[in-house]
């Protein structure tokens, strides 16, 4: 069977690997997960966000983004206070070394994968990117407009 045949399986295990390899590179680095920098660049992109909508955006329970979130503000990277409006909400920002690492964690991902990009020209990168937004945005449920919010809107 052509590899092409099954798109979807290629971009599920590409995926799965690009995540496990961003993952490894991020620890070795800066002792952080991938789980980890994808709420850090969550909260880059809007900041003073719900911890519910951060969750709602990358797709994963309250819960985990919370034991996340702890590990993240037990290194400093994050503060997190009560919504004025709401005692029950809590609001999650970046710390000044929280935005250092965010841009520092990107920059290594950049790097680390820069080899696999130069294996694509410029149209096909360009092209990628217009199918890769595409595809999210379809893949985004209705309901779910963190999805698009966080992270179709912010390339």
């Amino acid at each position: 069977m052509n590899r092409t045949n099954n798109i979807g399986f290629l971009i599920q295990h590409l995926a799965f690997i690009l995540s496990r390899q961003n993952d490894q590179v991020l620890q070795e680095r800066l002792g952080i997960g991938f789980s980890q920098f994808k709420i850090l660049m969550v909260l880059q992109w809007h900041p003073h966000v719900q911890q519910k909508k951060i969750a709602n955006a990358l797709s994963q329970t309250e819960a985990s983004i919370s034991r996340q979130i702890k590990l993240l503000h037990d290194k400093g990277l994050l503060q997190t206070s009560t919504s004025p409006g709401n005692k029950r909400e809590h609001i999650t920002t970046l710390t000044t070394k929280g935005m250092r690492y965010t841009e520092e964690a990107m920059s290594i991902l950049n790097s680390y994968h820069k080899p696999m990009f130069e294996q694509l020209n410029e149209k096909q990168m360009e092209i990628l990117g217009e199918a890769l937004v595409t595809m999210h945005d379809f893949a985004c449920t209705p309901g779910q407009t963190e999805c698009r919010q966080f992270i179709g809107n912010n390339q």
